[in-house]
């Protein structure tokens, strides 16, 4: 992955330094506005990174000591860890092996009394089936918060990720389809946890150092309850802008790039790759493959051949409960989980990847696989 970035990002940047106000101001108040717009979500808080929008979801609906929290094991471990910010226990759940998404299946089945909320991954870039998941979290006051790191740009039957949900995080990392460096964004329907949130990015400040040096009198702030220092810079937010602009762009070719990807890996012995779901579209933020038990070299030995030959690919999506943090946290059989991060890995894809740069890796996907 690499980002898109050119010199309207930096003029952007550079801009915000000039003006004099670099920590959190009117920049990314107006990147809020500009990205719930753009998701058709009512109310955006925009934060330092999406582990931090995701710890404020869970204290906004209360999550705590002695609940649990429904988190698929395939996932970056951060979705698991801020579950353990709060207190409560992650309890892992196995994913479908064509969306590596949760289902409500694999979550009812890892279901107890103690379940508050469900963190629902949309792994990659492809959507999981929320109507499916709020039908079986609904009914029983489960909250459903989307980890939407990967998701900006991605379709839901034909709306935005995080149009109609009561909580979605997203992430700007430099591995994301948009970038501000490091960020993140909480979106929500509800005004009082918008309002909430806002507050709790700025140690629970009753109001913002903008609004405090707008005020023609003198305004002296309250701390009506433990907050953290989440927030995001004017720097970032004018970066994010100008991104923003560019989603439509980055999403068309990266979608044209994983076309043509598909096209030319068809033939192979592999056992999977993404794919659009029946029920939506994926920005394709990053391209997986899952090799089958036929495939003549190993998910590693194929990544070292990648590698000897100039494409530096990565290791499919990492299984959390399988990491000594996590090695002693119980949970149910994940055979699906298990093979997905055995046996895939991520091939190169980005904005301005060239029809040669493509070649080269499907030439050496192939020459690996003896299909040259």
């Amino acid at each position: 992955m690499r980002p898109w970035l050119g010199p309207e990002e930096a003029e952007a940047a550079a801009a915000a330094v000039s003006s004099g106000w670099v920590a959190q101001g009117p920049r990314v108040a107006e990147f809020e506005r500009a990205f719930a717009a753009r998701v058709e979500a009512p109310y955006g808080v925009a934060v330092s990174s999406c582990t931090t929008a995701l710890h404020l979801a869970l204290v906004l609906v209360g999550v705590g000591p002695g609940d649990e929290v429904v988190v698929p094991s395939l996932s970056f471990i951060a979705t698991a860890n801020v579950v353990r910010y709060v207190g409560a226990t992650p309890v892992f759940a196995d994913v479908e092996p064509t969306t590596l998404n949760l289902t409500a299946a694999t979550i009812e089945a890892v279901l107890t009394p103690r379940t508050r909320a469900v963190i629902l991954v949309h792994q990659v870039g492809t959507p999981a089936d929320l109507d499916a998941v709020h039908g079986v979290c609904d009914p029983s006051g489960i909250v459903v918060i989307e980890d939407a790191a990967c998701a900006i740009g991605s379709l839901y039957r034909d709306r935005p990720i995080g149009a109609d949900s009561d909580l979605t995080a997203y992430s700007f990392h430099p591995r994301k389809v948009i970038t501000t460096g490091e960020g993140g964004m909480l979106v929500t329907t509800s005004e009082a946890w918008a309002k909430r949130s806002s507050r709790l990015r700025e140690h629970g400040m009753s109001l913002s150092a903008e609004a405090r040096h707008a005020s023609s009198s003198v305004v002296l702030e309250r701390y009506d309850e433990v907050g953290f220092n989440y927030r995001m810079t004017d720097v970032q937010a004018a970066i994010g802008l100008v991104q923003l602009e560019r989603l439509d762009a980055i999403v068309s070719r990266r979608r044209e790039l994983a076309e043509a990807y598909r096209a030319r890996l068809d033939d192979l012995p592999l056992a999977g790759m993404i794919a659009d779901p029946p029920y939506g579209r994926t920005n394709y933020q990053s391209y997986w493959i899952e090799l089958s038990d036929d495939f003549p070299v190993t998910r590693d030995a194929l990544l070292q051949s990648l590698l000897d030959r100039g494409v530096s690919a990565r290791r499919g999506i990492m299984a959390s409960h399988l990491e000594p943090a996590y090695a002693e946290t119980a949970h149910a059989s994940l055979p699906i989980t298990e093979r997905l991060t055995r046996r895939s890995l991520i091939l190169p894809l980005f904005h301005e990847m060239t029809e040669g740069q493509h070649e080269r890796v499907v030439a050496a996907v192939r020459a690996a696989a003896g299909s040259a």
